[in-house]
């Protein structure tokens, strides 16, 4: 069948039914976007208290844009959500499995406990033919193990297919990217399945999103083959800041220049604390894990040294902050602004900056911090720091100050204002994103990484 005749088939038939397994940033998300896309949605989870909430179309997290999406399905009655698989899958033709994989506490490896148990769960509990789609992130050779789970438990008579078809979404803009993808990816489907997510996508599909299709262990390396890109993008941009700290050079210029190079581009050239969060580092040392196990060793190895310069910096962070207290930062007060891993998002999983910030605090500094929407993950995970409730107050008495994490109106705040409030005004640009020129001029004693303006 050509793809104009599978895309006018998909279009002609009627939209499934589906369930969404896991409601955390990605579940949630996707099941919002489903039931956005025009079909009836049940999220299913394991946390009575968090189905509760967003049954009442309240996001128990922090993303732009997902409490309002959230709510306008809820109350049009085309999103449910419910703690009882039973009804969850009875109810639905295609189930999306959206769960965690962390990494496992002994070993490098990700933990595909929680994913495993959804795939048989399902399909324990089917009661007609279904579809079983996976979206978690997974070691290559994963869903084929996950493709003969569901055949064994699924009742006689019943017929399932299981799937792959990653996602890519950003935290703080993953609402975007949900329900307008830059690429879908689907892996080992035959004719009937691909239909039904041709189906499931039309939106998207006709919006000009390209469907790439492919057999299970391409879908399955594709995306963290993108974040470990990622990865090694940043650390390689961080490396050549050691260099420019070295040679009297500025990462800046020479990353606004390499971005010109369309074969390079922009994104992702800030020099600075590193990347963190729930999936890059764990992708990439998931990866590395999976990849020694396949005697691929030259990724191996690669990965390693992106995960060691990543880490690195966060050393390097807290050096410049020692360097400017004199040597020592015993009771010295020191102002964090940022606790999240990246903007637009309370998530403080592996964040660099609340690793920076309780590293300080380990070594006898006073650490006061300001985070405009991760306080309480903060509090929650480094209950002996202190918190701040604006950037005047984490600012106040301080002997330096670190910016940790890039908020919008952290990067634009007055340093003329600030630099009042200070004990002595020392500013540590731990992300790039601040004009050394401006703070400088505002009598600030400014220090960044791999810069020299």
């Amino acid at each position: 069948m050509s793809s104009t005749a599978r895309r006018t088939a998909a279009e002609a038939r009627p939209a499934p039914r589906i369930s969404v397994i896991g409601t955390g940033y990605l579940g949630a998300t996707h099941a919002a976007a489903m039931a956005t896309l025009g079909m009836a949605t049940v999220g299913y989870d394991t946390d009575p208290a968090k189905v509760e909430a967003l049954a009442l179309g309240k996001v128990p997290f922090h993303e732009p844009g997902l409490d309002v999406l959230l709510g306008e399905q809820v109350e049009a009655g085309r999103l449910s959500f419910t703690s009882s698989l039973e009804d969850a899958v009875a109810a639905s033709d295609v189930h999306f499995i959206c769960v965690g994989t962390p990494q496992l506490a002994t070993s490098h490896g990700a933990n595909l406990s929680y994913v495993e148990s959804a795939v048989t769960a399902v399909a324990k509990a089917l009661t007609h033919d279904a579809l079983i789609v996976g979206k978690s992130t997974v070691p290559v050779g994963t869903a084929a193990r996950l493709r003969e789970l569901a055949a064994a438990h699924a009742p006689d008579g019943v017929s399932v297919e299981l799937v792959w078809n990653p996602e890519f979404l950003r935290e703080g803009k993953a609402v975007h990217d949900t329900l307008h993808p830059d690429r879908i990816v689907i892996g080992g489907a035959g004719p009937a399945a691909e239909a039904t997510l041709r189906t499931v996508y039309a939106g998207p599909i006709a919006e000009g999103a390209p469907v790439i299709t492919c057999d299970l262990p391409t879908a399955e390396l594709v995306k963290v083959s993108a974040n470990a890109f990622l990865a090694t993008k940043i650390s390689f941009i961080n490396a050549i800041a050691g260099v420019c700290e070295a040679a009297g050079a500025d990462v800046t210029v020479i990353a606004d220049a390499l971005g010109h190079d369309p074969r390079i581009g922009r994104a992702f050239l800030d020099a600075g604390l590193g990347f963190g969060g729930g999936c890059l580092p764990k992708d990439i040392r998931a990866l590395m894990h999976r990849a020694g196990e396949l005697g691929a060793h030259r990724a191996a190895r690669l990965l390693q040294e992106v995960d060691e310069i990543n880490m690195g910096q966060r050393e390097r962070v807290v050096a410049l902050a020692t360097q400017a207290c004199g040597g020592s930062v015993l009771n010295r007060r020191i102002g964090v602004l940022g606790a999240a891993f990246k903007p637009e998002t309370d998530d403080v999983r592996d964040s660099p900056a609340l690793n920076v910030a309780a590293t300080l605090h380990l070594r006898g500094a006073q650490v006061t911090v300001y985070d405009p929407e991760a306080a309480d993950a903060a509090r929650r995970t480094f209950p002996t720091l202190g918190y701040a409730t604006s950037p005047e107050e984490a600012v106040g008495g301080t002997d330096v100050v670190l910016l940790l994490t890039e908020w919008p109106r952290l990067v634009t705040a007055d340093p003329s204002a600030l630099a009042a409030l200070t004990l002595t005004p020392r500013i540590v640009d731990g992300r790039g994103k601040l004009d050394a020129a401006r703070w400088r001029a505002a009598g600030w004693e400014f220090r960044g990484l791999g810069r020299t303006a």
